[in-house]
């Protein structure tokens, strides 16, 4: 099962323009086995104030994949070490791989 957890799929239909891989490996969780996690991001447009991007979260497990919106809009120049850092730093690889096993459970 592959989930793409946007209102509007098409955004995220093409190769990312950028990702980072937060961890690789195996990683049991929340009853889920996570295999592979990144952020990826899809830079719509570009105008006078910089870049508007969409950052999502990609988890791969052995039941499925998930890809949900993680933030978006005009994100400055480093938008995947920003987040990066936001997630590691606080929300952690845990809560995604709980965020992402419950969308693989579908709640």
């Amino acid at each position: 099962m592959d989930i793409v957890d946007l209102p509007d799929p098409s955004r995220v239909a093409r190769k990312p323009d950028r990702t980072r891989v937060l961890f690789g490996g195996r990683l049991g969780h929340g009853g889920i086995v996570v295999l592979r996690a990144e952020l990826r991001l899809y830079v719509e447009r570009k105008d006078a104030r910089g870049e508007y991007s969409l950052v999502t979260s990609y988890v791969e497990a052995e039941c499925g994949s998930v890809e949900m919106a993680y933030e978006e809009g005009y994100l400055g120049a480093d938008p995947l070490g920003s987040a990066a850092g936001l997630l590691l730093g606080t929300l952690g690889l845990a809560g995604l791989a709980t965020r992402s096993a419950i969308a693989l459970r579908g709640g």
